[in-house]
């Protein structure tokens, strides 16, 4: 089964989608960002919330390459916002165990 960062690295998006993602990412808030993003209620650990946003990540995807007329690019790359920023966060937490 690939890691997590491997799920990430096998990503692969429009460049635009990407590039506004990492722009979002600097901004971007746990707290705040994820708790809009996941739904209200407790904020899951890292690599747990990384799962779900790539599930929703993919689900949103689909919908754009099929042309899916309830397809929302504002909740894609909110997604996109909060995949990056986690993955950030526990590539730091990765860093500090080490």
């Amino acid at each position: 089964m690939q890691d997590i960062f491997g799920h990430l690295a096998a990503l692969h998006r429009p460049r635009l989608l990407v590039r506004t993602a990492r722009i979002g990412a600097r901004d971007y808030s746990r707290r705040r960002d994820l708790k809009r993003v996941l739904g209200y209620g407790a904020l899951p650990k890292p690599a747990a919330a990384i799962m779900r946003l790539l599930d929703m990540e993919r689900g949103h995807n689909q919908q754009r390459e099929d042309g899916d007329a309830g397809y929302s690019l504002t909740h894609h790359v909110d997604v996109l916002i909060a995949l990056v920023g986690e993955a950030e966060g526990l590539q730091r937490l990765r860093l500090d165990c080490a």
